[in-house]
C-alpha cells in the first residue's frame, strides 16, 4: 500500500495527546490501521446542528462516563468540556457489533476547527469544523464527480484539478468504431449502422452507458435542484461554471443531451437502452480503441423512463430564464417517448447481455409505475388532462404505496408523488391520498424520526438494505426524512427530530461510522483524515502506476465519489461460490463493517476480490447523496 502526506494538526495539540508532531511526513494511507477510537464527522457540523461523536469501548467490562474535552486546533485551548454517556446502557450495537459512549457537544456551536480528546486516554478524533458552510465545499466536490464520470470528455486544468492535483484524462471512445459511430451489436461490421451515441456519463465504475439506469440519478438530481435550488450555484469548477446557470443544471444538460441521442428521429419517438462494450479487461478508457455497441431497437423500459425525465427536466427549465427555450422541444420528446411506449409492445428482453455490465431491462410492472411517473413530469409541463387520467388511476401503483420506506429505493416515484401534491390543477383527492400515505409513514420508527436507540453511530438502515449499494439507501433515508420538512407535512416542533434523523446520515457518510471513514474518495484536501483511497473503476484502476493508491501514485482516484460501502452479501450468489469465496473475511463481519479500501477485481484463485461490490462508485449513489447533502449546504 502506498504512502502519503497526512493531514496534521498542530503541534499543541498532538503534544496533549501524546503524539509527535511533523508537519510534512509521509506514513501509511489513512485506511490502514484501526478507525479512530472517537468517531465524528470529519469536514464537520452546522452551528445548530447535533453534535455527538461516538467514543468506541474495546474490551471494557463495563463502561464508565468519562470527562471528554472539545479543543480548538490552532492552539490546543480547551473550549467545552463534558461527559459521555453509554450507549444503551453498555449494549452491544447489532450493525457494527460496537459498544460504544456518546460524547454531545451540540450546546457548543462558536466557528473554527476543533478536535475531541480523552485526555486520560491520549486518544483525539479527527479534527473538523463548526461553521454553517461546512459542507459548501463537499457539495461541490460531490457535484463534480459527474464532470469526472463525463464519458468522451477530456478532463484537464483547471477543470480537472484541486489545490496542486490534477487529474487528467483525454478523451475517451472517440475512435473508429466508437461512440460517436457506434454500431448496432446485430451487425457490427456494418458500417451502416454507425449512429452518433457520444456524450453522457459513465453509469458506474464501468464505461458503459444506459437509460434506464439513468432515470433515478437525473431525477433525483432535478428534485435535488427544484427543492434547494440556491445550493447548487454557478462556480463549481467544470467547464460551464460562470455562463448564468446553475452548475448542476449544466451538468444534467450534458447527460439530457446524450438521451436525446438515444431517441433517433428514424425511431418513431422510442428510446434505444444501451451502449457499451461487448468484452471485458479493456485498456484505460482514453487508450482503447475497442468498437462500442448499441441494441438497435427501441425498448419500452428506455422509451418511458426517457419520457420521465424529458418532462421533468422540461419543468425545471422552463423557470430557468437561459434554459427556458429548450423546454418545448423537450416537452415534445417526452411526449413521443410515452406514445411509443403506449403503441408499442411491452418488452423485457431487450438486452440480452451482449453488450457487457448490467442488465438494463425492467420487469413489466417497473414499466407501469415509470409510466405513472412519467404522467406526473408530462402533466406538471403541460397540464394535458390525458397525463392527469393517467395519475388518477395508478398513482396507488408506485412503490411509496407498497413501501413503508416511502423513497429509500426507486426514490425518485416519491419524489413524483411529492411534486404532483404541489401542482395548482392537481386532484384534490389524489393529493390528500398522497399526502395521508406519506404522513402514516411517521408511525414507522425504524425509518423515520428519532433514531436513537437503533445505532451506536446515528446512521440506523434496515438489516435488508445492508446489501451491493448500501450507501444508495442509506443516503434516501436520509432524504425521506427529511421530505417531511421540505413540503410542511409535520409541526415546527417535531422537524428537529426529522432533521436530526436526516443530518445524523450526513454525519455517517462523512466518517462517524464504524470504520471511522469518510465513504467520498480522496477527500484529504476537503479536511477529511481519513477516507476511501481506491475505487472500483475503468480510470482509476488497479496496478496503474498514475492512478491506483496501491501502486506508488500519490495521486489516486478523483475527489469525491461516493463508493457502494459495506456489503455483509459481499461475494454472495450462485456465481460465487466457490471455497476462496466462501471464506472471504468481510462475510464474516459485522454489516456495518462489511467493507474494505481496495478495487482489485477478479483473478484466478482470488474470486473473492469482487471490489465492484464494495467500492465502486455509481451516480445513481452520488445523485442520492447529492440530494442530501444540498439541503445542508448553504449556497456559498
Amino acid at each position: 500500500m502506498r504512502r502519503r502526506d497526512t493531514l496534521l494538526l498542530g503541534c499543541a495539540v498532538w503534544a496533549a495527546t501524546a503524539c509527535r508532531c511533523e508537519r510534512e511526513r509521509s506514513e501509511p494511507s489513512a485506511t490502514d490501521g484501526p478507525p479512530p477510537e472517537i468517531a465524528v464527522d470529519q469536514f464537520g457540523y452546522r452551528p445548530e446542528a447535533s453534535k455527538i461523536a461516538t467514543v468506541v469501548e474495546r474490551g471494557q467490562a463495563m463502561l464508565q462516563p468519562r470527562e471528554l474535552e472539545l479543543r480548538r486546533v490552532s492552539d490546543a485551548a480547551v473550549r467545552f468540556r463534558g461527559t459521555t454517556a453509554p450507549w444503551r446502557g453498555g449494549a452491544v450495537d447489532p450493525e457494527s457489533g460496537d459498544r460504544g459512549q456518546w460524547f454531545d457537544f451540540t450546546a457548543f456551536s462558536e466557528p473554527g476547527e476543533y478536535v475531541v480528546v480523552d485526555p486520560q486516554r491520549g486518544t483525539r478524533s479527527p479534527s473538523f469544523r463548526i461553521d454553517r458552510d461546512v459542507y459548501a465545499p463537499v457539495l461541490r466536490a460531490a457535484t463534480r464527480m459527474f464532470y469526472f464520470n463525463r464519458a468522451n470528455q477530456e478532463k484537464r486544468p483547471p477543470y480537472s484539478c484541486v489545490g496542486k492535483r490534477c487529474w487528467n484524462q483525454a478523451a475517451s471512445y472517440l475512435g473508429p468504431g466508437q461512440d460517436r459511430e457506434a454500431r448496432s451489436v446485430r451487425a457490427r461490421d456494418d458500417p451502416k449502422t454507425a449512429r452518433d451515441l457520444s456524450g453522457g456519463w459513465w453509469d458506474a465504475g464501468d464505461v458503459n452507458k444506459y437509460v434506464t439506469f439513468a432515470r433515478v440519478p437525473v431525477n433525483q438530481l432535478l428534485t435535488a435542484y427544484r427543492e434547494r435550488p440556491s445550493a447548487f450555484g454557478d462556480d463549481f469548477g467544470i467547464p460551464e461554471s460562470g455562463n448564468g446557470v446553475s452548475d448542476l443544471l449544466d451538468e444534467l444538460q450534458v447527460e439530457l443531451e446524450w438521451l436525446a441521442r438515444m431517441q433517433p428521429d428514424d425511431l418513431g419517438g422510442g428510446v434505444l437502452p444501451k451502449l457499451g462494450n461487448v468484452e471485458y479487461g479493456e485498456p484505460l478508457p482514453e487508450r482503447s480503441r475497442v468498437g462500442r455497441f448499441y441494441y438497435p431497437e427501441p425498448c419500452s423500459s428506455a422509451s418511458i423512463a426517457a419520457a420521465g425525465v424529458f418532462a421533468h427536466a422540461a419543468w425545471v427549465f422552463r423557470d430557468v430564464a437561459l434554459l427556458a427555450g429548450k423546454a418545448p422541444a423537450l416537452v415534445e420528446r417526452a411526449r413521443r417517448a410515452y406514445a411509443h411506449f403506449f403503441s408499442h409492445p411491452r418488452q423485457t428482453d431487450c438486452d440480452d447481455g451482449s453488450i457487457t455490465g448490467g442488465d438494463s431491462d425492467k420487469s413489466l410492472e417497473e414499466q407501469e409505475r415509470a409510466a405513472t411517473l412519467a404522467a406526473v413530469y408530462l402533466f406538471a409541463a403541460t397540464t394535458d388532462e390525458q397525463f392527469q387520467a393517467r395519475i388518477r388511476g395508478h398513482f396507488r401503483g408506485l412503490r411509496p404505496f407498497q413501501d413503508d420506506r416511502w423513497s429509500v429505493y426507486d426514490a425518485d416515484e416519491g419524489d413524483a408523488l411529492l411534486a404532483y401534491t404541489t401542482l395548482e390543477q392537481a386532484d384534490p383527492e389524489v393529493r390528500r391520498e398522497i399526502l395521508e400515505r406519506k404522513a402514516a409513514q411517521r408511525q414507522v420508527a425504524d425509518v423515520v424520526g428519532r433514531a436513537r436507540e437503533l445505532d451506536l453511530y446515528r446512521g440506523h438502515v434496515r438489516a435488508d438494505s445492508y446489501h451491493w449499494g448500501s450507501n444508495l439507501p442509506r443516503a434516501n433515508y436520509g432524504n425521506t426524512n427529511y421530505d417531511f420538512v421540505q413540503y410542511g407535512l409535520v409541526a415546527e416542533e417535531l422537524t428537529a427530530d426529522l432533521v436530526d434523523r436526516a443530518e445524523g446520515i450526513v454525519h455517517y457518510l462523512h466518517g462517524s461510522n464504524p470504520l471511522g471513514l469518510v465513504y467520498l474518495s480522496q477527500m484529504r484536501d476537503y479536511g477529511a483524515e481519513r477516507s476511501v483511497t481506491q475505487i472500483f473503476h475503468a480510470w482509476f484502476r488497479d496496478g496503474d502506476a498514475r492512478w491506483d493508491n496501491a501502486s506508488s501514485s500519490e495521486l489516486g482516484p478523483a475527489p469525491g465519489y461516493l463508493v457502494g460501502g459495506p456489503n455483509p452479501q459481499y461475494c454472495g450468489g450462485p456465481e460465487s461460490e466457490g471455497a476462496a469465496c466462501r471464506s472471504a473475511p468481510l462475510r464474516k463481519a459485522a454489516p456495518a463493517k462489511a467493507y474494505r479500501d481496495f478495487n482489485t477485481g477478479y483473478a484466478p484463485k482470488r474470486d473473492y476480490d469482487r471490489s465492484w461490490e464494495l467500492s465502486e462508485p455509481s451516480v445513481s449513489y452520488q445523485a442520492a447523496y447529492v440530494k442530501l447533502l444540498s439541503k445542508f449546504a448553504s449556497g456559498r
